[in-house]
């Protein structure tokens, strides 16, 4: 497939950005698991989210496929679960067997029927084609009762929680191997919230239980609640000089929203979410240091995402007080969305060498890609898309990529690059380019160098463009913000021009 820029003169004209990549130069490889996501019980997520006995499209279990069709084309390799803040309260026995009770969630003021609990998680996870990531509660629960559900989830047999399993009709073992110690346990609003030490020792005593009875498992411990928590950094080093040797990963949480209104300060966010990962980065390896120790901790960005619009639900929430399925956050994401979620992943691919796991918040209705009305139709949203495209093409190894843009100044940060961007190297020989243009106004022509990977040609650009920043999809026009081909480049051997359309996202691959 032949792409070209257009007339020599309207490519002289254009701005230009330089980016240089290098084979030899490579980040490290890519954890398919910073393509994970989140279902939490919360709002629809689970209910009329990916459960909806009744629906059309609902499967023997209650799943909807429709639901599921979608998810298996986002590539989610993991889906962290039950919760959130929902997980402080949970008990996780209720979920299992035939007997479910009825709980008062406190984290979401709901009432939880326990309908979709850890079996139906796991079978949704194999028909959707992904794994799940399972919290345990630290918050109003402790070590015991985590070392318990390891035993139920992946002990084969012979003892009380493995045979209670079988008898609740799952003989072979649920084998699931990457899981939370709790969630945002600093947080005023988190039930059972804790001090950074009491934390630690009710942290470390369960990570040693659950290893203790499945060495196999890898553990995230909870890092503060966000970067700008007035526990950040001292709690961190609390945790990790705690818990060091029986943890595998520290989380992450940010949320960005857009205070000023403004597409050129709202797509600079990203900014923050590196500064954010290059301090939990330093606060790893300076306990590593202190400890002497061999091993490194790596980050797990365990929630992110971007939540303003609905924001103001309080007076609509205390009148559903103790209902289930309550509409709560369900933001409907505009094009810029798209655009600082596609900045994101470009985020995620520059620090890939640290952060292995990373979760996209949440995955269905609640702050998510993937919308449903209750009876009715599934769509995706405009956030969906830059999401599938690194998950399907940003795979195999990072490249180190010198990005040298024009710079803008905004609200928050001086020196924001106009373009941003990244590229992978597929185990196939094949480079991808992911690159956004933060300009409302300017195309750019980026110039690409390629030194030592061979004879390549552009065989694709995928292109998410609108001249509307806040255009959306819904249910009735689903399509409003899509994919489509976009206006490509050339290349001669080594060296390449792209045409990067003003406020776009792109996927420009380069193959053999």
């Amino acid at each position: 497939m032949g792409y070209k820029i257009g007339k020599m003169e309207e490519r002289h004209s254009m701005k230009h950005a330089r980016m240089t990549l290098d084979k030899a130069f490579q980040i490290g490889p890519i954890d398919p698991r910073i393509y994970g996501s989140f279902l939490e019980h919360m709002g629809r997520a689970i209910y009329e989210g990916i459960y909806e006995p009744g629906h059309p499209a609902a499967d023997e279990q209650g799943f909807r496929t429709d639901v599921i069709r979608l998810v298996r084309d986002l590539g989610v390799p993991i889906v962290r679960y039950p919760g959130g803040n929902f997980v402080s309260g949970f008990q996780w026995e209720d979920s299992v067997g035939s007997h479910r009770p009825q709980r008062l969630d406190l984290a979401w003021f709901a009432t939880e029927p326990n309908a979709v609990g850890l079996h139906e998680f796991c079978d949704w996870c194999e028909k959707a084609q992904t794994a799940p990531m399972y919290c345990v509660n630290l918050g109003t629960r402790g070590p015991e009762q985590a070392r318990d559900v390891v035993e139920y989830a992946n002990h084969p047999s012979g003892s009380k929680f493995s045979d209670m399993r079988i008898a609740n009709g799952k003989k072979e073992p649920l084998n699931i191997k990457l899981w939370c110690l709790g969630n945002e346990m600093d947080g005023p609003w988190q039930m059972g919230s804790k001090t950074a030490q009491e934390y630690a020792r009710i942290a470390n005593e369960s990570a040693k239980m659950m290893k203790w009875v499945d060495p196999s498992i890898e553990l995230v411990a909870c890092g503060s609640s966000g970067f700008e928590m007035p526990t950040f950094g001292s709690w961190e080093w609390t945790v990790l000089d705690e818990c060091y040797d029986n943890i595998d990963y520290i989380s992450l949480h940010r949320y960005y929203g857009n205070p000023t209104g403004k597409t050129s300060d709202f797509l600079a966010r990203t900014m923050d979410m590196d500064a954010f990962i290059r301090s939990v980065i330093a606060l790893c390896d300076a306990v590593k240091g202190k400890k002497h120790a061999k091993k490194s901790i790596h980050l797990s960005f365990d929630e992110w995402n971007i939540i303003y619009h609905t924001g103001d639900q309080e007076a609509y929430l205390r009148s559903m007080r103790w209902g289930q399925a309550v509409h709560r956050a369900e933001d409907v994401y505009n094009f810029e969305d798209a655009l600082l979620t596609g900045s994101i992943l470009i985020t995620l691919l520059r620090n890939a060498d640290r952060v292995k796991i990373a979760c996209l918040a949440q995955l269905v209705n609640v702050i998510a890609p993937i919308m449903t009305r209750g009876g009715g139709g599934c769509w995706a949203q405009t956030t969906y898309y830059p999401f599938m495209h690194a998950s399907r093409y940003g795979r195999g190894a990072a490249l180190r990529a010198a990005v040298d843009s024009p710079v803008y100044d905004c609200v928050d940060y001086e020196g924001v690059p106009f373009i941003d961007a990244t590229a992978t190297l597929a185990d196939d020989g094949s480079v991808t380019v992911f690159c956004v243009n933060r300009s409302t106004t300017e195309p750019f022509a980026l110039d690409v160098d390629l030194h030592g990977f061979g004879a390549l040609r552009i065989g694709e650009h995928i292109l998410l463009h609108n001249d509307d920043a806040k255009a959306v999809n819904t249910e009735s026009a689903p399509y409003t913000i899509v994919p489509t081909p976009g206006p490509g480049g050339c290349i001669d051997g080594e060296k390449a021009t792209l045409h990067i359309p003003a406020l776009s996202w792109n996927v420009i691959r380069f193959v053999r």
